[in-house]
């Protein structure tokens, strides 16, 4: 009998989307199944796990109405697997790559692994190409470049949502005139939300140049981990076989964590930090080290994660584990929203760890380098003084130091404060520099002489300068 047609009526017991068979020697660990309902109803799995006592096979949809006394299941001789093509573009698609959009199936130029294949460090290219996200607090202090992963850390409530279709609308290569073929992953979603997606992308026109893949809260936990592997799958085959260059946003990475644990827990696995599993960082490590760019490939995967933090800690083990493995992180200030700014992106704690391959002359402008660093310490300085006002008040601060703590204020209002606008990096130039300006060319101590000279602007100094 062929082993596509062999039906065990082998399962033991079902746990949550679970479901644990007595060992069978053709199992084998990623292979997909059918599971068969005495109703004639067919289901998909994968296996999890094989052993000598038993396999674990994950169940795709929902267990509801499994019979452990008559359910049968059927081993396929393959992975698990999505249909590409070139015409995913401007299509919408389920947490397993299943059209949802009411347009018929994609016919695939190929069927690929969704677990996609190890780059070899080797045949990478290092990021180098500025990404201009059209967000002052991205490029000019944490400028992202083509090829790097750089998650979005934000909290409950937070409008992370919000930065994330204005980067699906605004990111573009500057020079190159081309906008990024955008692959979006929602996983554990609520239908609000989807709904908004789905408005702005449409309203836009960013939907023809996007393929979404949406996994909604009620839909099975298990999907939530397909998800971002299916889109990535999309994203490898766009960029490496048809040459373009995709960013790729996954939201949330906090709820494919929770199914991880869920699954963990239905498995009776040991948990480790908080109850994740143990090897929560490892498959994490698996979606983010898709992205890149590889030798004698002319595309690219740039890659936004965005992950709510429970509690708003950065310390939590899905930001940790997020930050070891990414090369930066931008993250959104509860303050500043509360503020109504917008973005609510808190430049101090923020990184991008490849920033200085993608800026300076030839690609951003030469003094991009000094102008971040000189930024970051006013507002840090004003950020200080901030603290010692609520102490002593502001009558005891010299003038001097009333200049940083108005750039502090300036800068949030400003230069942070862009609401919806597309901000060329020459606009956010200028900005920038029209708030350093504000203070003695004397305290200007990170940016090269030269570069003050160009573009210091004398008419908008407004501290005095120091009195020795």
């Amino acid at each position: 009998m062929d082993l596509a047609t062999k039906q065990h009526q082998a399962v033991n017991y079902i746990s949550g989307p679970l479901v644990f068979t007595r060992s069978i020697p053709e199992a084998v660990y990623g292979a997909m199944v059918r599971i068969l309902l005495p109703t004639g109803e067919e289901r998909t799995g994968q296996v999890l796990e094989t052993s000598d006592d038993h396999v674990v096979i994950q169940v795709l949809e929902a267990t509801t109405g499994l019979d452990v006394a008559t359910t049968r299941v059927v081993f396929r001789d393959e992975v698990a697997k999505i249909g590409v093509s070139i015409d995913m573009l401007g299509r919408v698609f389920n947490g397993s790559g299943k059209p949802i959009d009411g347009l018929p199936q994609v016919l695939p130029k190929k069927r690929l692994e969704i677990m996609g294949s190890t780059i070899n460090p080797i045949s990478r290219e290092r990021p180098a190409e500025f990404i201009q996200t059209g967000l002052s607090t991205i490029d000019g202090l944490n400028t992202l470049v083509r090829g790097q992963k750089l998650p979005i850390f934000s909290g409950a409530g937070l409008p992370a949502n919000d930065i994330a279709s204005q980067l699906v609308r605004q990111a573009k290569v500057r020079g190159e005139g081309e906008h990024f073929a955008v692959v979006f992953a929602a996983m554990g979603i609520t239908e609000r939300e989807a709904s908004f997606f789905m408005r702005d992308f449409e309203r836009t026109g960013a939907l023809s140049r996007a393929v979404i893949f949406l996994n909604l809260a009620d839909e099975p936990t298990i999907e939530r981990l397909l998800t971002p592997r299916c889109a990535l799958t999309a994203a490898e085959y766009l960029a490496f076989e048809c040459d373009m260059h995709v960013l790729v946003i996954l939201t949330d990475i906090t709820n494919y964590c929770e199914a991880l644990r869920e699954i963990g827990s239905a498995r009776e696995e040991v948990p480790g930090r908080r109850g994740y599993p143990g090897y929560m960082y490892t498959d994490l490590a698996t979606i983010y080290e898709r992205a890149g760019r590889i030798r004698g490939k002319k595309g690219s995967i740039t890659q936004i994660p965005i992950l709510t933090m429970p509690d708003d800690d950065i310390t939590h083990p899905i930001a940790d584990l997020t930050g070891y493995i990414t090369e930066g992180q931008i993250v959104l200030s509860r303050e500043l929203h509360r503020k109504g700014i917008y973005p609510p992106i808190d430049a101090l704690p923020c990184l991008s760890r490849l920033m200085n391959q993608g800026i300076g002359e030839g690609q951003t402008r030469e003094d991009h380098r000094g102008f971040a660093d000189q930024l970051y310490a006013f507002y840090a300085k004003g950020r200080e003084l901030r603290r010692l006002v609520a102490i002593v008040g502001e009558e005891a601060l010299t003038e001097l130091d009333q200049g940083f703590l108005k750039f502090s204020e300036d800068f949030e209002r400003t230069f942070i404060n862009q609401g919806l606008e597309d901000r060329p990096i020459e606009q956010t130039f200028e900005i920038g520099w029209s708030q350093l300006s504000q203070l003695p060319k004397a305290e200007l101590r990170r940016i090269k002489m030269e570069h003050i000279d160009l573009y210091y602007q004398e008419e908008r100094k407004a501290a005095p300068a120091v009195i020795e």
